[in-house]
């Protein structure tokens, strides 16, 4: 009976602190044991599912070497680090390397799509102050950062890897990043939603492509970046290009960019040799208008199917317009 009783206040106190735990508001993650969890994982699986209320996940500085995800029945959570230098969610899967079993597919490899170090899936989430890596290093596709949620707010991030860095998946989704650090080679920036980058400093790490959308026909805007910076890591890299088309409706915009020396005069690139899509160029969209910097400031190279927007144009293109209403600074 003694037994029975102790497992019976046992499991009371389990439920008690679950219960705790799914109606508190700010949860802490430390690795020195000083916060509510050890790791950011479990902080998301102790929120509430389908939260109504925002839920803010403090995540104190440490190296947290975790692959995490905040899956689609998770939506308002906030990750929010104190210092983005000293917070960092690292992490090194790439396309190719042996899975750890086998994936939903059968593929007993990791691919493009399960290589990420953070998704992020839920509706309304956000992420602020953090260093979001894939480590795998120049190995091929390994994805840092890949989102799916709609509605999606990243502030003062570091995102760095290689190839296919950011991965912004899914049409009819909305991301909004503000303030951000970017890296990588090769379509570094790629995907279907619709994406709006504001006062972000995009880096080059070698001669290829900066962004390779894949933005949807029924989607009327795809990649916009504004009062954003392209910069290149050193002087060996000279021959970037502004995008190519993953798939025939890719639409990506610069307005008031400024752009290195790296930056090629034609600007971008139709992908050649995709037997599935063999003429890209003749329905992507891709579009500047006010480009600065040794790369912008003379655009009359441009390849002939691009295009320069007049002022008037500029109005389709704010933040509220190219977001249908939703306004993430609200």
């Amino acid at each position: 009976m003694k037994r029975i009783l102790i497992l019976l206040l046992s499991l009371s106190s389990i439920l008690s602190s679950a219960q705790t735990m799914e109606n508190l508001f700010e949860l802490t993650v430390a690795q020195d044991g000083s916060g509510n969890f050890k790791t950011i994982q479990e902080a998301i699986n102790n929120v509430r599912d389908h939260a109504e209320i925002r839920v803010t996940i403090i995540i104190k500085p440490g190296i947290y070497n975790e692959k995490v995800v905040i899956p689609f029945f998770k939506r308002n959570i906030t990750l929010k680090g104190l210092d983005k230098e000293k917070t960092l969610i690292t992490y090194n899967d790439y396309s190719g390397k042996p899975f750890r079993g086998i994936d939903i597919t059968g593929n007993p490899k990791f691919s493009t799509y399960t290589s990420y170090t953070l998704l992020v899936q839920g509706n309304d989430c956000s992420v602020e102050n953090l260093t979001i890596e894939n480590t795998a290093g120049k190995v091929g596709q390994a994805v840092a950062l890949h989102t799916e949620g709609d509605r999606l707010v990243f502030k003062n991030c570091s995102i760095l890897g290689n190839q296919d860095t950011l991965y912004l998946a899914k049409g009819g989704t909305r991301n909004y990043f503000e303030n951000c650090y970017i890296n990588g080679t090769t379509d570094f920036i790629f995907g279907a939603a619709t994406v709006y980058f504001y006062n972000c400093t995009i880096e080059s790490l070698t001669n290829s492509y900066v962004t390779a959308a894949s933005t949807t026909q029924q989607d009327a805007h795809g990649f916009v970046f504004v009062d954003c910076k392209l910069t290149a890591k050193d002087t060996s890299v000279n021959k970037v290009f502004l995008g190519r088309p993953w798939r025939p409706y890719a639409q990506t915009v610069f307005i008031n960019t400024e752009m290195g020396s790296h930056i090629l005069a034609e600007g971008w690139n139709p992908w050649k040799g995709d037997k599935n899509f063999p003429d890209k160029e003749k329905t992507v969209f891709y579009a500047e208008h006010g480009s600065k910097g040794e790369g912008g400031k003379d655009t009359s190279k441009r390849v002939a199917w691009s295009h320069q927007l007049k002022k008037a144009d500029l109005k389709k293109y704010d933040l509220g317009k190219v977001f249908n209403g939703w306004n993430p600074k609200n």
